[in-house]
């Protein structure tokens, strides 16, 4: 077998095309089943719902930062699949002291498509991962951007307020929609009403995940933007990063029609 480097340009051994893979990491999980690796998928976290008729059958081996290590020892999976930011360092480095584990570290659209055509090499699925992602990128040049540039808050949080800021990416998302993120520093901030009165950003976004945002929500903040538009958006289009990107450009475009 040829040697595989992660997304952090970790040499992971691999020896064989994987049998038993554990992924830790939702809209990965959703990718491995679309490639069409349903057998080989032996675990998975309680937050890996897509699709659904398919990971209610795995067993799960707990929370993305709250993993159950035991079980996922029992399990003796060939392959872990990790992600930088959505799972705990600590306990990634003690399941990497006992099991392959390929780790994706993913902040925009590139480094996407690069998780999924690697991801197909590991697992045997190249031809299919490499169609996908072509697929996916010709879908992104049919998004149109918006005309105007709206300056956006994209809330991922409440009590205390949190967003989506800089180098994440969510915010490179927001960027390929022609949108501008009025916080540019930090890349998830606590924010607080005082804050966002004073950016007065033309949008304010609630996102679906993690948090979930829902219509009430939207007069709370409306009591403190008066001249924003406030809307609540469908977190995984903006955050999840696999083969749901397939559907992102066509929901994209159609959110960008309502705000101008």
């Amino acid at each position: 077998m040829p040697v595989f480097y992660d997304q952090l340009n970790r040499a992971v051994d691999i020896q064989a095309i994987p049998k038993r893979i554990i992924s830790i990491v939702p809209s990965q999980t959703e990718l491995l089943f679309y490639l069409g690796l349903d057998a080989e998928i032996a675990g998975i976290t309680k937050f890996c719902v897509h699709p659904a008729d398919k990971t209610r059958l795995v067993t799960k081996i707990g929370g993305t930062k709250q993993l159950n290590l035991q079980l996922i020892d029992d399990l003796q999976p060939d392959l872990i699949i990790a992600n930088k930011e959505e799972n705990e360092q600590k306990q990634v480095e003690e399941l990497m002291a006992r099991h392959p584990v390929w780790i994706s570290d993913i902040n925009d659209l590139p480094s996407a498509l690069d998780m999924i055509t690697r991801l197909g090499d590991i697992t045997g699925k190249h031809k299919k991962a490499a169609i996908l992602a072509d697929e996916i990128e010709q879908g992104f040049k049919a998004l149109i951007p918006a005309k105007d540039s709206l300056r956006v808050a994209y809330l991922i949080w409440r009590k205390p307020y949190m967003v989506a800021g800089a180098d994440t990416y969510i915010d490179a998302m927001l960027r390929l929609c022609g949108l501008t993120n009025v916080f540019e520093k930090e890349r998830y901030p606590e924010t607080t009403a005082e804050e966002l009165a004073e950016l007065n950003p033309d949008v304010v976004m609630l996102s679906s995940e993690p948090y979930p945002f829902a219509q009430k929500h939207i007069d709370d903040f409306g009591r403190f933007l008066p001249q924003a538009k406030i809307i609540l958006v469908d977190g995984e289009m903006f955050s999840w990063y696999g083969s749901r990107l397939l559907h992102a450009p066509g929901y994209f475009n159609r959110l960008l029609r309502v705000l101008q």
